[in-house]
């Protein structure tokens, strides 16, 4: 069964691709010239905002355009050829289109033999082989210095749809509980790549960590990556590169994780006395600084707009409207040609994210009924060889109101919300790069919890150690997993 709509996504999804581009011309008018491979893993990371270790390096490419906005060490000549690309045509690179993508297949388990790895996302299944990802892309980049049409659609099919689906438009061709599919970017862009915008559904411009398994060093992922930032907006932003130290974004979103749809979708407003309670028309932008010398980078990076905030404890068809507001800093040092070092911190902030429920737990000197959330991780990277990089990420996440960590979306998963305290992690991992189109990535990985005064009192339980129907009756776990990522 799985076999054949692998095959029929495959097929189709191919097609649209295809289809799609096409058609596409150059505004200039001029003859189409074929595009240089402007980087494998470029292309995988979000909207030009820092990233990590590169994977899978390509030939051909200047290390001060590969890493301009990347926190990310150069791998001298590891691989010169670059990842070999199944799908591309001469037909489609001849008008400057793309086509590529990968598969990544992992497992992952807890020591407590529970059936789920508590608030861990994405890798949420314990002691079952996951296909996580199965990533299309197919895109069309800017020239650089003259006036063109570009554009891109990703298509992500797997257990990590849950996680990646917008709502309104992937919501609606999805049922099974374990593979699906999303569309996380659909969009068009005009300019140039250093003065262009883009309009359509996008990857966020906040945080360091992102969706695609390519982009990330780790098979699993951080707290504020999880469950602290948004990971899709629908909307229109303008990108300026002035130069190769600076670059700004901005523009208007629909929100988080949104395609279509609007804050009254399916239910009514409680405090319909909220400023602009009907819409959800968002700030999202970022400004990044870089050395002269590629080897620092700094984003700063914010999203701000309305958001559904709590569901009516007195009303079921009703919910709460507040504002939202997440800030991201990431810091980005290339030490030596072997060492990296990565440091991200996230605030955020909710309004009316207690609605009206009895009961919801504030800290002293904190706006009643809003919550926060701050978190911060650092990460290290180092090159043993131009095949072998070994990575650690310490990561800390306060849930202050307990309104952010929870369990697993998907059906049959056991699902509670409530835990209100701090969240440390400590994650060691490697990447083995295998010739030019396999990575190898396994990892280790130690959480623990501590739960603030008052918390259990909510009869949540603790977040580790659930098994389905039961609650959670360990504050720490061990995990270890292990994913292949093979590039097409």
């Amino acid at each position: 069964m799985l076999e054949n709509e692998l095959i029929y996504f495959i097929r189709n999804t191919t097609l649209i691709c295809v289809l799609f581009w096409i058609t596409a011309i150059p505004v200039s008018g001029t003859e189409p010239e074929t595009v240089l491979d402007t980087g494998l893993y470029e292309s995988y990371v979000q909207n030009d905002v820092p990233a990590p270790v590169t994977l899978m390096p390509r030939a051909g490419v200047p290390d001060e355009d590969v890493y301009q906005y990347r926190a990310a060490a150069p791998q001298e000549a590891a691989i010169e050829e670059g990842a070999t690309r199944y799908l591309e045509t001469d037909l489609l690179l001849n008008r400057g289109i793309e086509t590529y993508g990968f598969i990544d297949v992992g497992i992952g388990a807890n020591a407590w033999g529970a059936d789920w790895n508590g608030p861990i996302t994405f890798n949420d299944r314990a002691w079952q082989g996951q296909m996580n990802q199965l990533y299309l892309i197919n895109e069309r980049i800017l020239k650089e210095d003259q006036l063109s049409l570009g554009g891109r659609v990703d298509l992500l099919y797997g257990t990590d749809f849950l996680y990646t689906v917008a709502g309104g438009l992937d919501t609606e061709w999805n049922s099974n509980r374990y593979y699906g599919l999303a569309m996380p970017q659909l969009y068009g862009e005009v300019g140039t790549q250093a003065l262009n915008v883009k309009f359509g559904h996008f990857y966020t411009l906040i945080g360091y960590e992102v969706v695609p398994a390519i982009g990330n060093f780790f098979y699993t992922h951080a707290y504020t990556m999880q469950y602290g930032e948004p990971f899709t907006h629908t909307g229109v932003l303008a990108t300026w590169n002035p130069n190769d130290q600076l670059s700004i974004i901005g523009g208007i979103t629909n929100g988080w994780d949104n395609w279509d749809n609007g804050l009254e979708a399916g239910r009514t407003i409680a405090n319909q006395n909220y400023a602009n309670y009907n819409s959800n028309a968002s700030f999202l932008g970022a400004i990044t600084f870089s050395s002269s010398d590629g080897t620092q980078a700094l984003t700063l990076a914010n999203s701000s707009g309305n958001e559904l905030a709590a569901e009516s404890f007195v009303n079921p068809n009703a919910a709460y409207v507040g504002n939202r507001t997440v800030t991201s800093l990431v810091y980005s040092n290339e030490f030596t040609n072997k060492l990296t070092y990565v440091y991200q911190s996230d605030f955020g902030y909710q309004a009316y994210a207690g609605g009206d429920s009895p009961v919801y737990y504030e800290t002293q000197g904190q706006q009643p009924g809003s919550a926060y959330w701050y978190g911060m991780n650092q990460y290290l990277f180092y090159n043993f060889t131009d095949y072998l990089i070994g990575g650690l990420r310490l990561e800390w996440f306060r849930d202050n109101n307990g309104t952010r960590v929870q369990y697993g979306l998907r059906d049959g998963s056991p699902e509670a919300t409530g835990f209100a305290g701090n969240f440390w992690a400590m994650t060691w991992g490697l990447n083995y790069l295998v010739g030019n189109n396999l990575v190898i990535r396994p990892e280790l990985r130690y959480d623990w919890f501590s739960q603030d005064l008052g918390n259990a009192a909510q009869g949540v339980g603790l977040p580790f150690g659930k098994t389905a129907g039961g609650l959670g009756t360990q504050s720490d776990q061990f995990y270890g997993g292990c994913d292949v990522i093979w590039q097409f």
